[in-house]
């Protein structure tokens, strides 16, 4: 193995002291002189024509600056393809879902404009609205868009093999409902940018994790050329897919004022807009069918999902196409035929998070199997290893797994001692039962769906032998940034803190697709690896010419340059920089790399081929403790056995495995929004809970480790596997605590109580 003097240490995070110091600023943060506020107005319906809004109050208000409507944004809508283009700036003609903005306000301090957007006065027509996607799918429901019939956002199917023979063949089929709760990703960063309009063009400071999306949305909603479109991207606060993956109405509205102001503009949502109003996960119902040999032998599934969409369509159909082809992974399936459908209700928009689509899935999938697994009587580990696929392997649907330890993963887990603790499903007589659940799953990385996929880097040589190192990619709280300039040090041979990263600013970093489905360690470390590379063979060149060497035999660590084989022919790596730079009359050394990895795009329309560059394999074991009287779940302990290749930074691994699980752990147990006719009842931190820091298990990630040629140094993604394993490992483990299966989520403790109280009736 090679002796790497950076790559998988266990290096602390580049940005880590000007975070811990306050240094670090967050869009919020931004304020320039003259600076207006923007607040939106907000309707106080699910549903209804917007008959008539009279801003004329507002604008005689002192201090407020501009008002604007949907109407000023000429007709232009956004959304993921063409043909789903249906959600406007500001909304025109009729509201689709409560709290969405109707008008916004620019002001000069925020108490003004918050007063001025109250001061809006909008005249509705209600019109009935539907909250249930299974009720909005029927004859007669109340239509949200005109252009599709019976509510139907997007609909996707998938049929590979032969069902009906596959279900022949086995001897248990098994038919379940299983529903996946209504969340959000949980930042504690709101939406918040700063926009300015002036003769450049358009600059906005926005906390976004893929800037490059909005880049394009500004430049074609204010029909302006890309390169009068800037970004600048601040430290983020956490993103998790969504609402930071996407642009926002504030986005929109705030640029808009600055250009008929002259004037700089701020938004900033608060947690009360957040979690009324922005996107969420997709609530889904999944109707799950598998067929099982009695040796437990998968032979076949076939899935129904039914998803929540909300009002529009947002990326919908990305996550209708996540929920069918990565089913037929981790485990061997011949057969196998998929089902999506994303409706229209009056709900807020539903769109990506963390472990986006296969979350939903694979939890009916894996708890249906462990359900079945147990009625023949095989242990849930054996069931799982009898089925699980090994590498190389290509699926029912074509695809290709390079590197796989899932069954490493499974068996660790299974000589765990907490795994002989489980009681079997028999919970014992006291007042607490113990229960150990497992899972297995996986996740894509290096996600390579339509649009613009690949990542550009930048490495400019400075004199004194330091990097500047461009990239597009962020870093919204991952890590990314320590694990790429990891990359360039370890292939330049220099120490972390000679390579300093720059913030993505769309004028001058390269272009990326943005962080989202696990790319920016595969993709952008590609980019990253390639464009130091480049530098080095620059440098190698100079080299081999000054020792009369082969450029290729020019070795780089540890700060210095040397032949390899001669170590008398040896200089410090800045002393090379030197004469590189000042010879002759002088060199610019920079070097580019941009990401080809996995170039070979799937068939979106059928389901076909690979979704990603390669894919993770996650083994989650997890304790509980069940209060057989309240219901009350304590989860004390979880095993997080993780292949994603070569870890590069093992502190990042396991801190996104840790963070991915308690994400999990708090959409299995706590996390739902409780709703009332399209009205979010529990708006605030309190009432919507997510896990508190008390209620975080001690969590162990072990790393299972292969290699992947697809990824930097073997890398895969390590990022959102765990927030796929945690749900039906707990589950998995609840039910051994009570002997009972729950098959919705979140699990809460009324639940359980109910459930145990109608066990022993």
């Amino acid at each position: 193995m090679e002796d790497y003097s950076l790559i998988g240490k266990r290096i602390p995070r580049v940005d880590g002291r000007v975070k811990v110091t306050g240094e670090a600023k967050y869009a919020a943060d931004y304020d320039m002189p003259g600076m207006l506020w923007c607040k939106m107005v907000r309707s106080p319906h699910p549903h209804a024509r917007i008959l008539n809004i009279d801003t004329s109050r507002a604008e005689k208000l002192p201090g407020v600056k501009a008002v604007c409507t949907g109407k000023d944004f000429g007709g232009w809508k956004w959304g993921w393809m063409p043909k789903t283009r249906d959600e406007p700036p500001l909304a025109v003609g009729k509201v689709r879902y409560l709290a969405e903005a109707v008008a916004a306000v620019a002001a000069v301090d925020e108490d003004t404009a918050e007063e001025a957007a109250d001061l809006v006065k909008v005249e509705y027509e209600e019109l009935p609205g539907v909250f249930d996607p299974e009720e909005a799918m029927k004859e007669g429901a109340p239509q949200i868009h005109d252009y599709v019939d019976n509510n139907l956002s997007w609909d996707f199917h998938m049929d590979f093999g032969d069902v009906e023979k596959g279900f022949a063949e086995a001897d248990l089929v098994n038919e379940d409902r299983f529903e996946t709760g209504r969340v959000i990703t949980g930042f504690l960063e709101p939406p918040a940018a700063v926009a300015l309009w002036d003769s450049s063009g358009i600059t906005l400071w926005a906390a976004k994790q893929s800037p490059y999306f909005v880049y394009r949305h500004l430049a074609a909603c204010f029909k302006m050329p890309l390169n009068k479109v800037r970004i600048i991207q601040p430290f983020i606060g956490g993103g998790f897919g969504g609402t930071k993956n996407d642009s926002q109405p504030g986005d929109f509205c705030a640029v808009l004022f600055s250009k008929m102001t002259g004037r700089p503009v701020k938004f900033v949502y608060n947690m009360q807009e957040v979690l009324m109003t922005c996107r969420r996960r997709h609530n889904m119902i999944i109707h799950n069918k598998m067929g099982m040999k009695k040796d437990g032998t998968i032979t076949a599934m076939q899935s129904k999902v039914i998803a929540d969409g909300g009002g529009y369509t947002a990326i919908g159909p990305l996550t209708m196409y996540l929920t069918g082809c990565m089913s037929t992974l981790p485990y061997k399936l011949p057969n196998f035929k998929h089902d999506a459908y994303r409706i229209f209700t009056n709900n807020p928009i539903s769109a990506a998070m963390r472990g986006h689509g296969i979350t939903h899935t694979r939890f009916a999938a894996e708890i249906q199997m462990e359900m079945m697994a147990k009625e023949l009587g095989i242990d849930p580990i054996e069931v799982r290893l009898k089925n699980a696929i090994t590498a190389p392997h290509e699926t029912v649907n074509k695809v290709t797994v390079n590197s796989c330890g899932l069954k490493e993963g499974l068996e660790t887990l299974a000589k765990d001692p907490r795994w002989e603790k489980r009681s079997k499903g028999q919970p014992g007589e006291g007042p607490v039962s113990h229960g150990v659940g497992i899972s297995g799953t996986s996740y894509l990385g290096g996600a390579m769906q339509r649009g613009h996929q690949s990542c550009g880097a930048v490495v400019r040589l400075c004199e004194d032998g330091t990097i500047d190192y461009l990239t597009g990619a962020t870093d919204c709280g991952q890590g990314s940034d320590t694990v790429l300039v990891q990359i360039i040090a370890e292939e330049l041979g220099l120490r972390m803190e000679d390579v300093d990263i720059k913030r993505v600013d769309t004028a001058v970093t390269p272009c990326d697709a943005g962080s989202y489905g696990s790319r920016v360690t595969v993709m952008a470390g590609e980019a990253a690896q390639k464009a130091a590379q480049d530098v080095k063979g620059q440098l190698a060149g100079v080299a081999a010419e000054k020792w009369e060497a082969d450029p290729q035999d020019i070795v780089f660590k540890n700060q210095q340059v040397y032949v390899k084989g001669s170590p008398e022919k040896a200089m410090p790596f800045r002393k090379l920089a030197q004469i590189a730079c000042y010879s002759g009359s002088g060199a610019v050394i920079v070097g580019k790399g941009y990401s080809q990895y996995g170039i070979g795009l799937n068939d979106f329309d059928k389901g076909l081929g690979d979704s990603g560059t390669s894919y993770s394999f996650t083994s989650h074991l997890t304790e509980v403790d069940v209060d057989i009287e309240t219901g009350f779940v304590k989860c004390t302990d979880m095993v997080i056995a993780h292949d994603c290749g070569k870890p590069l930074n093992p502190i990042n691994v396991e801190a996104q495995n840790q963070g991915g699980a308690i994400q999990g752990m708090g959409q299995a147990m706590y996390e739902e929004f409780a709703m009332d006719h399209g009205k979010t009842l529990n708006p605030n931190l309190a009432d919507y809970k997510m896990p508190l820091s008390p209620d975080v298990p001690n969590i162990e990630v072990v790393d299972i480790l292969t290699e992947d040629a697809s990824g930097p140094y073997g890398a895969k993604e390590a990022s959102e596997g765990s927030i796929v394993s945690a749900p039906p490992s707990i589950v998995s483990a609840i039910h051994d605590a009570t002997g009972i299966w729950f098959k919705e989520q979140p699990v809460t403790p009324e639940k359980i109580a109910m459930a145990l109280r109608k066990k022993k009736e």
